[in-house]
């Protein structure tokens, strides 16, 4: 069972009050937490951890500082990576294939917070921008404060979104007119707007009260039975990027295995002698 995380861009909080839930906070606040290549890699081996820690049942990820849950990528930082023009003695397409693989690497790291076992809940506040889309997106609910202001942020900077909105952000809001307009024109738009079109469930008067909305909710969920939380998320996600009858073949396939499981019982009976079910760790 893994209990010490220590990283050097996030902090991971693992609150007393709030059993088998990670609190994970972007730890870059003098930047904005604004991302470079180190912080992504690293971001990935802490979704990547805390979905294999059997104490963890949801995590509530959040922004430290007041001004940001995070100001997207840090340009300057990738000006001087990869983004910047290189050699021109490199073959063209030699470049590409280096470029491909970079890009592939950014994707799978967003998409080890899909990817988790357990769900996730992104906690957003201030200005969330560029990467901040394609993070939150990859989350499996999304709060945020009053103060929160979106930007599908890339073409500003001469580039389509690669690493998750444009292929997210569809599929949650269902609205692709929409989609186009934030993303084609890179503009400004606020909780209520995320709200209204489905990209956020609820908004909150500040950011304290954000993440505290989320680590409830992550309680509340964390209570469930892990073996059908971990199902439930596992089977929509499938279920988002196949037919109806694909979905229901997989489910029936993967609940062969979970309905042998004992926490079954133990909900059912709990029901009956009206008390809360307690479940053994996954």
């Amino acid at each position: 069972m893994v209990t010490n995380y220590s990283y050097k861009y996030f902090i991971v909080h693992l609150p007393s009050d709030h059993p088998y839930v990670a609190h994970v906070e972007i730890n870059r606040p003098d930047k904005m937490n604004a991302f470079f290549e180190a912080m992504w890699l690293e971001m990935a081996q802490v979704f990547n951890a805390l979905s294999h820690d059997p104490s963890v049942r949801a995590i509530v990820l959040s922004g430290a500082g007041e001004k940001a849950f995070t100001a997207g990528l840090d340009v300057h930082a990738a000006s001087q990576g990869e983004l910047s023009s290189g050699s021109e003695d490199i073959d063209g397409a030699r470049k590409a294939a280096h470029l491909r693989r970079h890009i592939g690497t950014f994707q799978d790291s967003i998409t080890a917070i899909e990817r988790c076992e357990k769900p996730v809940i992104s906690a957003v506040h201030g200005f969330a921008l560029g990467l901040a889309i394609d993070i939150s997106a990859a989350t499996d609910i999304r709060v945020c404060a009053q103060d929160t202001r979106f930007s599908v942020k890339e073409v500003d900077i001469g580039l389509a979104a690669d690493i998750g909105t444009l292929s997210r952000l569809p599929k949650i809001v269902g609205n692709n007119g929409w989609v186009k307009e934030v993303a084609l024109t890179a503009k400004i738009f606020g909780a209520e707007e995320a709200k209204s079109v489905g990209f956020v469930n609820s908004v909150y008067d500040n950011k304290e009260a954000t993440v505290k909305a989320a680590l409830e909710l992550a309680k509340l969920i964390a209570g469930k039975s892990p073996v059908a939380v971990q199902g439930t998320k596992e089977i929509l996600n499938w279920s988002r990027d196949h037919s109806v009858q694909d979905g229901l073949r997989y489910t029936s396939v993967w609940n062969s295995a979970a309905l042998q499981t004992k926490d079954v019982s133990a909900a059912l009976l709990s029901g009956i002698q009206k008390r809360k079910p307690t479940f053994e760790k996954l």
